[in-house]
């Protein structure tokens, strides 16, 4: 039997919480960034491996793209559990639970390495990824709550530009740790576990770093949001809806993130490969490694921008804008060759910024105690970063890299549609 719930639930323990409760919020958001960034990190850090891994193992596209493939099928398989967990655990245990497997995750790939095992790599990601998952499933519906649903995609867009500065370090990080160590090792060891190993040191670095925050995150005093914490006795009807799937906007947005991080993803785990391309830069793995940063850096300048913007414009208008720039770009790389098609398709970063954690908030708008079902359905779509670049890397193979670039432009399409209609409750 279905228990009620009170839509004013969530406010009145804003509102009896008075300043202590903002101020606990501005400690907590404070402390999330942290967790933002080092996702981020973790994640654009496949996009160094990508080449590194193809190359010791002499991979084609499709093999290399299951690194992608492994590393966000966890979304799929892990985050609906990881939702069920959130929400009897709450918000800081799940992201303390996160951080440990992901650290495990970081640890593993020391024996991937010293066995020289593709295998064994892919599955050191499937552990780290299902980490990610738990702490994305936790972390964002977290910052949505901490203050008014009006400003939710401000806020999200806030946090999540750390996230994004994460993925601008990281490629720098990767190009000195890993691919210039590598070909300093393919040279004078010509040995494909030597070539593994340079991944020992940067992971086990980040392994270390992940256990240092979970027991941070263990001593934090965060607030709680109780009404995300309700019992599972029986199902919860909220404004006559007993489940986050009966909200169309829930339902579209879900699509919308699959589609987003699907063509995100494809974009970012090809740059290095298309940068080399003759035709276009001819840059060596460890220099196109470094123009990954723009890339990224621009989601990271866009969010700040978008975080700020979306305070007086409507954010459904913010991202269909934004996905008809990116889509456009992604198109003039698709059919121009050297610096044009270079700085078009890096150029698409700066309009990825907001779509993300704009999709995510106007997806859970007002699911009242359905948020952490909802939030565990939005990450489970992050699964879209698993197939879309397989299904890139398969084209890529059959007909080219450069013109396997229209399947990001399908999806910027989908964006465009949410923006401006799917997304309307």
């Amino acid at each position: 039997m279905a228990s009620s719930y009170n839509p004013d639930t969530t406010s009145n323990i804003r509102a009896t919480a008075g300043s202590d409760s903002q101020g606990n919020y501005r400690f907590a958001l404070v402390s999330l960034t942290s967790l933002f960034f080092m996702w981020g990190f973790i994640t654009c850090l496949n996009d160094i491996l990508i080449p590194h891994l193809k190359a010791v193992f002499s991979l084609n596209y499709t093999e290399a793209m299951l690194i992608q493939f492994c590393f966000f099928g966890a979304y799929f398989l892990v985050s609906i559990p990881a939702g069920k967990l959130v929400k009897r655990l709450g918000y800081q245990k799940g992201i303390v639970t996160g951080l440990v497997i992901a650290s495990l995750g970081c640890a593993l790939f020391y024996p991937a390495a010293e066995f020289a095992t593709y295998g064994l790599f892919l599955g050191a990601l499937f552990v780290l990824a299902s980490g990610i998952t738990l702490l994305q499933v936790a972390a964002n519906p977290y910052v949505n709550a901490m203050g008014s649903s009006e400003t939710a995609s401000s806020r999200l867009n806030l946090t999540q530009a750390f996230n994004a500065l994460g993925t601008t370090v990281a490629p720098f990080f990767g190009a000195v740790l890993i691919l210039s160590v590598a070909s300093s090792a393919a040279s004078d060891l010509a040995h494909a576990q030597a070539e593994a190993e340079v991944v020992k040191l940067p992971y086990l670095l980040l392994s270390g770093m992940l256990a240092t925050l979970a027991l941070i995150f263990a001593k934090l005093k965060l607030p709680k949001i109780e009404a995300h914490t309700a019992d599972d006795t029986g199902q919860i009807s909220y404004k006559g809806k007993t489940s986050a799937l009966q909200s169309r906007h829930l339902v579209l947005g879900a699509v919308g993130i699959f589609v987003y991080v699907g063509a995100e993803v494809s974009i970012g785990s090809f740059l290095v490969n298309f940068l080399g391309e003759s035709h276009i830069a001819g840059l060596k793995e460890a220099d196109a490694a470094h123009y990954i940063a723009y890339y990224w850096g621009g989601a990271m300048i866009g969010r700040f921008i978008g975080s700020v913007v979306m305070q007086k414009v409507e954010a459904g208008k913010v991202l269909a804008f934004n996905a008809l720039m990116a889509a456009l770009l992604v198109a003039v790389a698709m059919t121009s060759t050297g610096s044009m098609a270079m700085w078009a398709i890096l150029a698409v970063g700066l309009f990825n910024s907001i779509m993300f954690p704009t999709i995510f908030s106007l997806a859970l708008r007002d699911l009242g105690p359905h948020t952490s079902q909802g939030s565990g359905i939005l990450c489970l779509a992050i699964v879209g970063g698993a197939i879309l670049p397989l299904l890139q890397g398969v084209t890529a193979d059959a007909i080219g890299i450069q013109q396997a670039f229209f399947l990001p432009i399908i999806c910027y399409g989908f964006i465009l549609f949410y923006g401006a209609k799917g997304s309307k409750m």
